[in-house]
């Protein structure tokens, strides 16, 4: 496929024809979002760290009709992140949406002076998020258009105990959004999307185990399915020209 077999964005189905690239695109969200919009049509660019759930996701999708391709993202190195979006134009033409998932979060008390943990979530949920920024603003501002989906957490709006740092990530790029927006003057849109307690594999990056096996268990029982967040990040790309959904908050309808 080359980029004039693919049409610009049919206006009467917003999604359809639509070019987004995703990362943490092989589990949870990132998946969910990437099943749900190449159902509706659009042109999906996937990226993540396991290559064989990436080629899953993608055979998944083509088997029902839709158009992905992939390629293997490791957030934490920028080159990575040019691939994705160099992928999206020179299979489709273009980039439309860049949607920034991934993420970790080894949670602890600030007493474990667990550094590492630390550098890590600053490294993926902030320097990733940077990163593919950085890839994608260029060709938004060329084209004159573009989205930046930036999927942060609701414990940046919470702030509780063994997620500090966690919590100072996601607010960071809360603010970077907030400044990105204004500073578009229309030329672009920016959304970040806030996930209450969501199942999906996030749990596996914390370190201790008791925390793992808590958060896990809260998941399993209060936790919504990735589709609702991928519906909400749906939501945001469909509206008009000239409208920007800034904020969107999803969770349980229980969740304190």
């Amino acid at each position: 496929m080359t980029a004039t077999d693919i049409s610009r964005p049919d206006r009467t189905d917003p999604l359809r024809g639509r070019v987004v690239a995703i990362t943490g695109a092989s589990s949870g969200i990132g998946e969910a979002t990437a099943l749900l919009l190449a159902a509706r049509g659009a042109h999906v660019v996937v990226g993540a760290r396991r290559r064989e759930r990436l080629d899953d996701v993608v055979a998944r999708i083509t088997a029902g009709g839709g158009t992905a391709v992939a390629t293997v993202v490791d957030v934490r190195r920028r080159d990575d992140l040019v691939a994705l979006v160099d992928l999206a134009r020179q299979r489709f033409g273009r980039l439309d949406v860049i949607v920034n998932n991934a993420g970790v979060s080894p949670i602890g008390p600030m007493s474990d002076v667990a550094v590492d943990a630390w550098e890590a979530m600053i490294d993926v949920n902030l320097r990733g998020t940077l990163y593919g920024i950085a890839a994608a603003l260029p060709h938004f501002l060329e084209q004159g258009s573009g989205h930046v989906v930036n999927v942060v957490s609701t414990s940046g709006l919470k702030i509780v105990p063994g997620q500090a740092v966690y919590a100072g990530t996601k607010n960071a790029v809360r603010t970077i959004s907030e400044a990105l927006r204004q500073e578009s003057e229309g030329g672009y849109r920016v959304t970040v999307v806030s996930p209450g307690m969501t199942r999906t594999s996030l749990a596996s990056s914390m370190d201790d185990p008791a925390v793992r096996v808590q958060t896990q268990r809260a998941m399993d029982e209060l936790g919504i399915d990735p589709s609702a967040i991928a519906r909400a990040i749906a939501f945001a790309i469909e509206q008009p020209d000239g409208v920007d959904v800034g904020d969107v908050v999803v969770r349980p309808t229980a969740q304190g």
